[in-house]
């Protein structure tokens, strides 16, 4: 019996040229992200352009789609953008035909970083119009995630002030060689040479004591600032022998994880209780949590010109004066002094009045041992977390491409616009 099947011409020609909106279903992501960009004010990146000479710029809108649409999908590096462009219907689809290469995707980025970073206040006002966000209830949370820069490009302050003694003592034995040279001249340099150019391995190790000098005096510089911070005098201050310069990403730093060490940076969220919405971020470089709370909650309260009702942090995030700061503002903190552990939840709940003389630490602990607290400060597993889950493990932002403090925190803006737009769509369709 003969076996039917559906056509299947590869080589056929059709008469007219299909549309390439005809090949992506209607309610596709792809025409979600091209809608909103669409919504978006695009001005500041628009006005960056001025005259045209030679060939046109590609339209920056289509650019901003095209690149959205990539953190929406997990696709981070430009290289892999432009070979979507081509395998991708979705990314043809917002390119409209148009194939940036990989060089003008990334230029296109770093030029207008802070622009696109500034997406993320436009893309949160349309998800607070869909009534995405209450700020009844925000969740701060942080994760540390891998710089442009290897660890192993990073140097302590006692392993520098070691290597520019070594440099220097290699930089005194080449002079005197080239001293001791200096009949052989002519025929060392050739006739075409002066005799004054340092020699080649002099040049590389100049450089290298040039670089350790500059790293020193920029950890010099650091502990000044922090012991200004701590209320000494900055002029005394000094470089422990372990603080660490990394040569590749100067602003990046040792950070540690559940999985080991890593060169990198400290990125913050805070999440809107209602959808997971991102309704703050930032990225810091030192890996201790607790100062940067009330960053996250004031970067929260100016934007939406209100407070949050309830604020839940971890453990990582409790000071005295953290919680002084929330209850100044009207917002009722949940942070536990220690770590909650898993035996902690069969704990009997507290009965009775407060005592009167109590001390913070032992209230906020009284106050999470409640039947209430205990149900509000469980809530926070199933707000930023699910949110670092989504990002890092489902679409793979696991290292940043950028170097440097802001072209980073450019970064993670995006990535934080990339998820909204993400929890908008899933609202909407």
């Amino acid at each position: 019996m003969a076996k039917t099947f559906r056509p299947y011409v590869p080589e056929q020609y059709l008469l007219l040229p299909p549309s390439i909106s005809d090949w992506l279903p209607e309610g596709h992501l792809a025409r979600f992200v091209g809608d909103v960009v669409e919504q978006l004010d695009l001005s500041t990146i628009e006005d960056a352009y001025s005259e045209t000479r030679g060939y046109p710029p590609y339209n920056p809108r289509m650019m901003t789609k095209v690149l959205l649409y990539a953190y929406a999908t997990g696709t981070y590096a430009s290289r892999r953008i432009t070979k979507q462009l081509v395998d991708s219907v979705a990314f043809r689809y917002l390119a409209s035909g148009n194939s940036p290469d990989f060089r003008t995707i990334s230029g296109f980025r770093k030029r207008h970083g802070t622009a696109l970073s500034g997406l993320f206040d436009q893309v949160l006002d349309l998800c607070q119009s869909a009534g995405l966000v209450k700020l009844g209830r925000v969740a701060v949370d942080g994760t540390k995630i891998k710089a442009n820069a290897s660890k192993h490009k990073a140097m302590s302050y006692g392993r520098m002030a070691k290597k520019k003694t070594e440099i220097r003592e290699v930089v005194r034995r080449i002079f005197e060689e080239a001293e001791r040279i200096d009949e052989e001249e002519d025929r060392l340099y050739g006739e075409d040479k002066s005799g004054d150019e340092l020699p080649e391995e002099l040049q590389t190790q100049a450089g290298r004591l040039k670089k350790i000098r500059e790293a020193m005096a920029e950890l010099k510089e650091r502990a000044k600032k922090k012991a200004e911070a701590d209320g000494k005098d900055p002029q005394k201050a000094k470089p422990a022998k372990r603080d660490q310069y990394n040569f590749t990403d100067p602003d990046s730093r040792i950070q540690k994880t559940s999985d080991g060490f890593i060169q990198g940076y400290n990125v913050q969220i805070a999440v809107d209780a209602h959808a997971q919405v991102i309704v703050g971020q930032h990225v810091a470089q030192d890996s201790p949590d607790a100062p940067q709370l009330m960053p996250a909650i004031n970067q929260v309260c100016q934007r939406f010109n209100r407070v949050p009702k309830q604020v839940l942090a971890d453990a990582g995030y409790w000071s005295e004066s953290n919680v002084w700061q929330l209850r100044k503002k009207d917002i009722d903190p949940y942070i536990p002094p220690e770590r909650i552990k898993h035996g902690d939840a069969a704990l009997p709940a507290p009965h009775g009045r407060k005592p009167r003389l109590m001390s913070m630490k032992a209230r906020m602990q009284r106050k999470l041992r409640t039947i209430r607290g205990r149900t509000i400060y469980a809530s926070r597993k199933i707000l930023p977390e699910p949110v670092f889950g989504q990002i890092k493990q489902a679409r793979g932002f696991r290292q940043f491409l950028r170097r440097g403090l802001i072209a980073v925190g450019q970064e993670w803006s995006l990535v934080s616009t990339a998820h909204n737009i993400l929890k908008l769509y899933g609202a909407t369709t």
